[in-house]
């Protein structure tokens, strides 16, 4: 251990923290490999322009500010895995992520909501991950605060006799020296569970608001004001007594305590920091705005929703109810299927900030017995978890993964294409009847092949109206 430390002491801080260093892109794109098939440009392309991103940082200041992200445009159907390679790469860096949908903005001047808020949001996520993460380091320290307090609420100190000159009580050699052996005592119970369906009062603070209601057309977030905040050193603290479990209260105090051990100053500055440097924005249905105006209608607003995100994608602060936000190097990653308009009818402007295009694959049969059986989270992986639960064992046969596989992409080709989607809901009317009595069956064991899955789905396969509805 003594060496290993001298080792660790040797190594410059900044590289042992340094986890994005060792995410080159083959591995990134080996670890979307395992939740995510196929689509082989989608995921270099993404690998690259989160490298990017750690080679930036390596860079001079100077010429760090001058790097601009390199933003994608993914073009494909839905249910192929655009949202889900973004959602994953987030992960693997744990980045602040937020998903939105382009058609839910509208530009300046129409009711509904601003581009701006999507930079709010993010920053919302953010520090709502810094903070968990200062949580964590606090909770050892957080959580032995938390026990002395409830300990002394289990067993108050004694009242003695015996006063000093000025009048306050204290106890006596005899009396401290009992009270700590059962206060020890205590601490053992209270470990081991054994006081957890005792109760005790608890006095927690209730914070009484005003009910505020906001007229604007561009809702809330707009203000930028965090009304709660300002009227809560006005609105005067009320003390609540509860009556909770032991268990309860060892919870509520060491969440109490570890608010008490966050600098939230430091916090929302981390947060701010993380958003700038290594935020992910997925915009997604970017095809829905696609269209030029046609004068009239609900598409008077495409191109104005296209001019207002222009800036934010270029670069430019952001206020929010933390401080200011620039939005130069978040990384932006728009998706649509483009069935109707082309990346091409986007504004000549905001396509010049997505330099990277990338088409992903329609999926087909080969694909989806891949999906079924492959990814960690694979869907037949979920499904036998899930009803070993109520102790029911079920197993597929491989005949039976390739006509369910076989079955998607024939509704798929038949009707609207709805990519991996279409698994979950053949997969659920193929389990309907098992997982509908599995907590009353008294057969333990079903083992599902071919056959099985053609006589529980032929009929609304071969009925076209019939699947509409259902599949």
């Amino acid at each position: 251990m003594e060496m290993l430390a001298k080792k660790i002491e040797e190594k410059p801080v900044e590289k042992i923290l340094d986890k994005d260093a060792q995410l080159t892109p083959r591995r990134i794109v080996g670890e979307l490999d395992k939740y995510i098939i196929g689509q082989k440009n989608a995921k270099r392309s993404v690998a690259i322009a989160l490298r990017n991103r750690w080679r930036r940082q390596q860079l001079s200041p100077e010429l760090r500010e001058e790097v601009a992200p390199k933003n994608i445009i993914m073009i494909g159907p839905t249910g192929v895995g655009k949202t889900e390679i973004a959602r994953r790469l987030a992960r693997l860096t744990n980045s602040p992520f937020i998903k939105v949908e382009a058609s839910k903005y509208t530009e300046v001047g129409y009711v509904g909501r601003d581009v701006e808020s999507m930079v709010r949001d993010l920053t919302e996520i953010s520090k709502n991950i810094v903070r968990e993460e200062r949580a964590t380091e606090v909770s050892e320290t957080a959580k032995a605060n938390a026990e002395e307090r409830l300990l002394d609420l289990l067993l108050p100190p004694p009242v003695s006799s015996k006063k000093t000159a000025d009048e306050k009580i204290e106890m006596d050699e005899i009396g401290h020296k009992h009270y700590q052996e059962t206060r020890e005592k205590f601490r053992k119970y209270l470990r081991e569970g054994k006081l957890n369906e005792r109760s005790v009062e608890l006095e927690v603070e209730q914070r009484i608001l005003p009910m505020i209601e906001v007229v604007s057309n561009t809702g809330i977030e707009d203000l930028d004001i965090n009304i709660k905040d300002m009227l809560g050193s006005i609105m005067p603290q009320k003390k609540k007594i509860r009556k909770v479990k032991v268990s309860e209260a060892l919870t509520i105090l060491t969440q109490e305590e570890a608010q008490k051990l966050i600098d939230m100053d430091k916090v929302i500055k981390e947060a701010i920091n993380r958003v700038e440097q290594s935020g992910i924005i997925f915009i997604d249905e970017i095809d829905k705005v696609a269209g030029r105006e046609s004068g009239h209608g609900p598409d008077v607003s495409r191109e104005g929703v296209q001019r207002d995100l222009l800036p934010i994608v270029e670069g430019s602060t952001v206020s929010t109810k933390y401080g200011a936000v620039r939005t130069d190097h978040i990384l932006f990653i728009a998706a649509g299927a483009f069935h109707v308009s082309k990346p091409s009818d986007l504004i000549p402007e905001l396509q010049g900030r997505f330099p990277i295009r990338v088409e992903l694959d329609s999926l087909g049969k080969e694909e989806f017995i891949r999906i079924l059986t492959e990814p960690q989270n694979a869907l037949i992986k979920q499904y036998v978890e899930l009803l070993k639960t109520e102790g029911v064992d079920i197993s597929f046969a491989e005949d039976a993964i390739a006509e369910i596989a076989a079955l998607a992409a024939l509704v798929n080709d038949r009707m609207e294409n709805i990519g991996a989607r279409r698994l979950h809901t053949i997969m659920e009317r193929l389990l309907d009847d098992i997982s509908f009595n599995a907590p009353d069956q008294q057969e333990s064991k079903f083992a599902i092949d071919a056959k099985y899955v053609k006589e529980r789905l032929q009929d609304v396969i071969k009925d076209e109206d019939l699947s509409r509805y259902i599949l």
